[in-house]
């Protein structure tokens, strides 16, 4: 097994050098002589001391600092080690942003620099987990030798507050795209807000915080960051808010968790810090696909002040309608609005919505502004807290005053960014592009079927007024959020056995595991060798194609299978839409992680299948059953054997459909990333066929001519 020393060793940057990394290995051995002579431990409790009472001895009865290493020598070295990441950190911070405004500056700048800046930033990234993941383990290791000294929730705390940490340097993001937008020579139009309804069709997927920059860097080399008109420009991410609305029975949240015909959600939603001024009110009607028509979004604005007078179906629609007619808008277009308003202000009243559960995220979007064949956004820090439990005032209070303290039952934090891919629909025709379909099949991203924010925040925040839970709960990486929130009676605890219909029978469709299969944090989801399996790319040929692309990368701190609880990891795969053999990556994808869509019509067309297969197999049998009923009661007349050789045929007719029904039955099911159909089967039962058919036509004429030379005919 691999200690993290050696994988530290391993994954130095030769451009970084040795000397800018965390010293493991001196800390760890300052530790190993700490423990061999620490003392039974100080009395905690003793607030007193003498100044003629001996020190403190060890097993062997020496004073401690005989030998001249202290507690205090390990704290001194955490120190320096801390403090030389800190310096390194931002002296490289300001070595890209130095570069990076001489690309700017350039008259002529080329694909290849910004490529370059982009690979050292993942590079310098690396260089922060590993260190940051290094002094984790080297204080979990003190804590557990040294048990009652513990230091690491102090080191932990002020790690989060250092600079290298937390420090947002998303401001190289949008320069670097800027970067790739001239590139490309995009060209900026005018954004339309007044935009009212989107037809699209989006997948949501999950992203591990590790791999957010090389996402998002990825991405900008295709589209730019898409910045809103109130951003300040200075980060790639907006804060993004929206409260979402239901009764006291939670009507919206179980109609959108069966995905009813017709299903609806409404949410009032708005972009940036502070308090709202300008409001989205939207409304998602959920429709499947498979009907001939598509879930659509709407919206229309309104201001702050007016929230509430939507909420209560007092807006003042008409006199709002004049308003747009003397400002230039069409009959059409008012005539559209009116409608939407209306039948949204009357929900409000008739379904009795108050304000149910608000979603609070780091918004990154990415989009061509003329062109909406392919947005996507990015959302981190995502966060849903709970929008029960104070008053509303006549609907004038419809979301938490910020200076409220949450209570931990109020809020849960989501463990992963979520990223949407959204098509735009024209003609049918939903093809992602080659770089889209790259980016799913990288095993960067985790495609998590249906996913919703509002259903997540409301199960695990309203755990005792939901009926149902959505089934990605159970999934690995979530448990101890949900825990954390109080929210764990919706977990199936171990050992629990699901009823038919519950959440078990689509552990298939967990991104990282099952929570009853799978206890620790370090699955690594469905995007690798199981799915590379129905790729054929199994076994010897599986890992050799992981280590050529080095993908592979992902470590956790429990990961139980390596030595000191780490795993290894691969240099490639931090710098991936970048490194030379990102074009050998895209020939030989090891996983994909879209999954099969399934539909209604899909079980429909497989019963007609299997149908069809049976109507052959009965027009065989009851050919071979007319043909014996024909033919003459000798042993020797050919028709018995032609008949006697259909009937096994039509047999074997009937249990291929049946085997091949069952079989496709549970590939829909699982929504396997596999080949649905059979190419052998037929094939061979129709040689089959083929092959009595011609042995008996040869036959019966050899017998023809046989009694024809017999007989002095021929």
């Amino acid at each position: 097994m691999v200690g993290f020393g050696e994988h530290l060793k391993a994954n130095i940057a030769s451009e970084f050098g040795a000397d800018a990394y965390l010293n493991y290995k001196e800390l760890d051995e300052l530790i190993q002589q700490l423990s061999a002579t620490a003392p039974s431990g100080p009395d905690l409790q003793n607030r007193q001391v003498s100044m003629t009472v001996p020190p403190q001895t060890d097993a062997r009865g020496l004073a401690v600092h005989s030998n001249g290493v202290t507690e205090e020598e390990f704290l001194r070295r955490m120190d320096e080690e801390l403090a030389k990441v800190e310096k390194f950190t931002l002296k490289q911070v300001d070595s890209l942003r130095k570069k990076i405004e001489a690309v700017e500056n350039s008259n002529t700048p080329g694909m290849n620099a910004a490529d370059e800046i982009a690979n050292y930033f993942l590079q310098l990234e690396k260089y922060v987990n590993i260190n940051f993941m290094g002094f984790h383990k080297i204080l979990k290791k003190h804590d557990k030798n040294l048990p009652n000294v513990p230091c690491k929730a102090f080191y932990v705390s002020r790690m989060h507050a250092q600079a290298w940490v937390r420090g947002d340097y998303s401001d190289l993001v949008v320069r670097l795209s800027h970067i790739y937008a001239s590139l490309r020579d995009d060209h900026v139009v005018d954004e339309n807000n007044d935009q009212q309804s989107f037809l699209r069709q989006t997948t949501k997927y999950w992203v591990k915080t590790e791999d957010v920059s090389r996402v998002k860097y990825y991405i900008l080399r295709h589209l730019p960051v898409f910045l809103q008109k109130t951003s300040t420009g200075e980060s790639d991410s907006q804060f993004t808010n929206s409260v979402y609305l239901d009764n006291d029975q939670l009507e919206l949240y179980h109609g959108r968790l069966e995905k009813s015909p017709g299903a609806i959600a409404l949410r009032l939603r708005w972009y940036g810090n502070g308090n709202p001024k300008l409001v989205f009110v939207e409304r998602k009607t959920h429709n499947d696909k498979w009907t001939g028509e598509v879930s659509v979004k709407e919206r229309f604005t309104v201001d702050e002040s007016e929230v509430h007078q939507v909420m209560t179906n007092t807006y003042p629609i008409e006199e709002k309608r004049k308003e747009m007619l003397a400002k230039g808008k069409s009959e059409k277009e008012c005539d559209e609005w009116e409608t939407l308003v209306r039948e949204i202000t009357q929900v409000f009243v008739s379904k009795q919505l108050v304000p149910t559960c608000r979603t609070q995220c780091m918004r990154t979007a990415f989009q061509i502004p003329f062109d909406a064949t392919v947005r996507i956004s990015l959302d981190t820090n995502l966060c849903m807290i709970s929008e029960r439990g104070y008053e509303l005032n006549g609907m004038k209070t419809w979301h938490r005053n910020p200076d409220w303290i949450l209570q931990p039952n109020e809020i849960t934090r989501f463990p992963h960014a979520v990223l949407e891919i959204k098509l735009e629909l024209k003609g049918g025709n939903l093809t992602p592009p080659k770089w889209v379909r790259d980016l799913q099949n990288s095993g960067l991203i985790y495609e998590c079927h249906k996913y919703s924010k509002y259903c997540h925040g409301t199960a695990v925040l309203l755990p005792e007024d939901v009926r149902a839970v959505p089934y990605w709960v159970d999934d690995v990486t979530l448990r101890e959020s949900i825990i954390a929130s109080g929210g764990g009676r919706i977990l199936m605890e171990p050992g629990e056995e699901a009823a038919p219909g519950a959440n078990a029978i689509y552990d298939h469709l967990l991104p990282f595991g099952d929570q009853e299969k799978d206890r620790s944090q370090t699955a690594v989801g469905r995007t690798h060798a199981s799915t590379a399996a129905s790729k054929g790319i199994t076994g010897e040929n599986y890992t050799k194609s992981n280590i050529q692309t080095g993908f592979d990368t992902n470590y956790s701190e429990e990961d139980p299978f390596l030595d000191d609880d780490d795993d290894d990891d691969g240099a490639c795969g931090w710098c991936f839409p970048f490194c030379s053999r990102y074009n050998e990556y895209a020939e030989q994808v090891v996983a994909p992680t879209s999954i099969q869509k399934v539909e209604p019509k899909l079980f429909f067309a497989n019963e007609r299948t299997f149908l069809h297969w049976l109507h052959y197999a009965v027009v065989l049998s009851s050919i071979g059953s007319a043909v014996i009923s024909l033919s003459d009661d000798s042993v020797d007349d050919w028709r018995q054997s032609y008949a006697l050789a259909l009937l096994p045929i039509s047999l074997a007719f009937i249990i291929y459909a049946l085997h091949v029904f069952l079989w496709r039955q549970d590939q829909i099911k699982q929504r396997i990333p596999a080949r649905w159909d059979d190419p052998m089967g037929p094939i061979l039962l129709g040689s089959t066929v083929v092959l009595v058919l011609v042995i008996q036509f040869f036959s019966h004429l050899y017998e023809i001519a046989k009694a024809g030379i017999e007989e002095g005919q021929i």
